[in-house]
């Protein structure tokens, strides 16, 4: 007995027994349901790889799985290619098969499930651009493995299978898959008729079906992906898995992950913390996707195949909302990735018939989806902080070219026209009122105008055409951009205090209910979120909309009252028409990007204690280690990425000017690898559950009392402590002048 106590106590001193990996606190299921919208799905893959797959069903609890997938290419996620292994009569082969499962369990690298009714133990691991299966089967019965192509062809060639499916827009996905047992014999599956000694079979629901040797009791399955070739997916696979050793696949995609989520370390809070945060990060790391295969890469943009010249090419980017807090944490903890995003988009702009910033880059192209042109401000935050490895001029021009050549209508990459002209020469978007017919061609039937949301979005995008312009050189243009970006001002209303949507004939819409007007989604007004949040979207001059609403008092008391202003409506009528605007504290939504930078604001307005109470309470609430962990829609990083700032105590409200607030840290400690061989550590002495309110504060061992700090500051190394208690320190960074930059920043 005492024996036994030595070697667990000497167990204990080691961390042999109960040490975790970064990579092991991530729970891929957690947010895999929420109040409407699908938040996140349980991806397998490697940081920004091009190969991503998860389980094919409706949501977390769907009963069947659809197959089993290959990869994943859109923007909500299909998997290009279905394998079904099958065991039993013919008669039961089809295209792809449903099955019942149980045992299933994932991680970032890799999946196992048990298929119940084929008595199948399946195992994944996946690389870059690459994937293995290990197929294990119980009974004896024949053995198939049925491919599927939904649109496109496959074909049985020298021992391997290969294949391609269209995707949208000229694009396609090839496959070369090989097997580590030969089949007997190769067949297809034409409407519902297995026809056998076919070796090819094209068109819609291709599947081509592999048969293997009787008592075969398991076999290997790897394949390679590719958007250039057959033959490149066939380089890819054996580049990155040259034989079927599984488990050496699953140690690298381990070692991958672990490298990537070490670049920042944590220490304290709970375990349930740590899982919140390395999952936030993990899903920071999903978007967006590498395809440069052995230097080569093809290009939706104009559809061809290029060089990447030793840069590689990124897509598949949501910048409408990644630009908040996605592309700044890139900017912290991977700034050569980050360069070569900026790069690859300004390869998009050139690549496209006009010279435009995309807006929304996906495999297939550029969808221009939302509203908004936010690529701007991710150049000017990448330059502001310091990186450099991209061509500025030519992002200006295409930033430009977005601004004011593309139309501003939502949804849309039509030329300039009427709508624009307006707002070019009024200075805002001019709103319809309730059923007044729609008049411009380049407005989208369902998206509307959104003006509000366009024309304060746009004031920011112009806002960063003006620094940059004044970085480039460029006085006059200079002048005249960041002059624009006070359009805000023209659809303030100075009565209600609410940003509110205009006519043609410059009169305020009335009457108006800053709630629900707009129709679905608030979309003929706003875009996705009412009027209480887009109160707030003026994220480049936070000290102007102070002066507008009446100073710090009106400032805070508003704010104040949109976290405990009522729905107005049942929640079964307010989502109904406002079905993004969920995970909500009042007016306020948690779910929806916009919202993202609010909780902040009260830096600005001599309260921080509030901020620092606001977003312990937030993260508590609507970020937990559960299935409905995250409160909506987790567009490809964005609101992952916001978790992970809040957490570790930082967070970038103005993307374009280099400075982060200071919130709250979950953690006693985090360690940011800057990737520079410089380190950033902040440190919360007490911090704990209670003890979220920042009582003072030290920068490299000098006194610090402004509620924020520079991007220099951190980048340089060294370390911020807080001592954190549980009362509110409420003199800590109130003062006037101790409050964050607004406009302009010349420290």
């Amino acid at each position: 007995m005492v024996l036994l106590f030595l070697l667990v106590q000497e167990s204990c001193k080691t961390g042999s027994v109960s040490e975790k990996s970064p990579v092991d606190y991530v729970n891929p299921y957690m947010g895999n349901i929420s109040h409407l919208l699908v938040p996140a799905y349980p991806t397998i893959h490697l940081p920004n790889s091009m190969l991503r797959v998860y389980p094919e069903r409706g949501d977390f609890t769907g009963d069947l799985l659809r197959g089993l997938p290959v990869i994943t290419t859109s923007h909500r996620g299909r998997s290009a290619f279905r394998i079904s292994p099958f065991q039993g009569n013919e008669s039961g082969l089809k295209p792809v098969i449903s099955y019942s499962y149980d045992q299933e369990k994932i991680n970032p690298y890799s999946y196992s499930v048990y298929l119940d009714e084929m008595e199948a133990a399946i195992d994944y691991a996946v690389s870059h651009q690459s994937g293995i299966y290990n197929m294990q089967f119980s009974e004896r019965n024949p053995i198939y493995l049925i491919l599927q192509s939904a649109n496109g062809e496959l074909k049985w060639d020298d021992g391997s299978v290969k294949g391609y499916q269209e995707l949208e827009n000229n694009t396609r996905v090839y496959i070369h898959l090989e097997t580590d047992l030969l089949p007997v014999s190769t067949g297809t599956i034409e409407g519902n008729e297995y026809r056998t000694s076919m070796q090819v079979v094209s068109g819609r629901n291709a599947s081509l079906v592999l048969k293997f040797p009787e008592n075969t009791s398991g076999i290997y399955v790897k394949y390679g992906v590719s958007f250039i070739s057959a033959e490149q997916a066939g380089n890819n696979l054996r580049r990155e898995i040259p034989d079927f050793n599984f488990r050496k696949v699953e140690e690298n995609g381990r070692n991958t992950w672990n490298a990537a989520l070490g670049k920042m370390k944590v220490k304290g809070g709970s375990e349930e913390d740590k899982t919140v945060f390395y999952t936030s990060l993990y899903r920071s790391l999903e978007r967006p996707v590498c395809i440069s295969e052995d230097g080569r890469y093809f290009s939706a943009f104009d559809g061809q195949i290029h060089h990447d010249e030793g840069i590689p090419f990124y897509t598949d980017d949501w910048i409408w909302d990644s630009y908040r807090a996605h592309h700044p944490l890139n900017v912290l903890i991977d700034p050569r990735k980050e360069e070569n995003i900026i790069h690859s988009f300004i390869r998009m702009a050139e690549q496209m018939e006009n010279l435009w910033m995309p807006t929304f880059p996906e495999i297939t192209g550029d969808s221009r989806r939302m509203n908004s042109n936010h690529g701007v401000a991710t150049v000017l935050d990448a330059y502001q902080k310091g990186l450099r490895g991209f061509d500025l001029e030519k992002a200006y021009l295409a930033c430009k070219g977005a601004i004011t050549e593309k139309t501003l209508a939502p949804w849309s990459g039509k030329p300039a026209g009427e709508l624009d002209q307006f707002y070019k020469d009024k200075g805002y978007i001019p709103a319809l009122y309730p059923g007044e017919p729609e008049t411009i061609p380049e407005v989208h039937g369902f998206e509307k105008r959104q003006p509000v949301a366009v024309t304060l979005g746009t004031a920011y995008d112009e806002w960063c055409l003006g620094v940059l312009a004044g970085i480039l050189g460029k006085s006059e243009e200079a002048a005249y951009f960041k002059q624009r970006s006070f359009n805000y001002r023209n659809l303030f209303h100075p009565e209600t205090r609410f940003f509110h949507p205009k006519d043609h004939q410059g009169e305020f819409i009335q009457p108006f209910d800053y709630v629900f007007s707009g129709g679905q989604g608030a979309r003929e007004y706003y875009g996705e979120n009412n009027a209480w949040i887009y109160r707030w979207d003026v994220q480049h001059n936070i000290a102007d909309l102070i002066g507008l609403m009446g100073g710090r008092e009106q400032f805070t008391a508003s704010l104040d009252r949109m976290f405990s202003e009522p729905l107005g409506k049942s929640k079964y009528e307010f989502y109904a028409q406002l079905p993004d605007h969920t995970g909500n504290v009042g007016q306020f939504s948690m779910a929806n990007e916009p919202s993202l930078h609010i909780p902040y604001l009260y830096n600005y307005a001599g309260q921080p204690w509030k901020t620092q109470k606001r977003i312990r309470t937030l993260l508590n609430q609507w970020f937990r280690n559960d299935l409905m962990g995250i409160p909506g829609d987790e567009d490809g990083g964005g609101m992952s990425s916001f978790v992970v700032f809040s957490q570790i105590g930082l967070y970038p409200v103005t993307p374009g000017i280099p400075v982060y607030n200071i919130g709250s840290p979950v953690f006693s400690e985090t360690t940011v690898d800057l990737g520079n061989g410089k380190f950033f550590t902040i440190t919360a002495e007490n911090a704990g559950t209670d003890n979220k309110y920042i009582q003072s504060a030290t920068l490299n061992g000098e006194p610090w009392n402004k509620p924020w700090i520079t991007h220099r500051e951190v980048a340089d190394g060294g370390r911020l402590h807080l001592v954190m208690g549980n009362r509110a320190n409420k003199n800590w960074g109130a003062d006037p002048g101790l409050e964050p930059p607004s406009f302009e920043f010349n420290y």
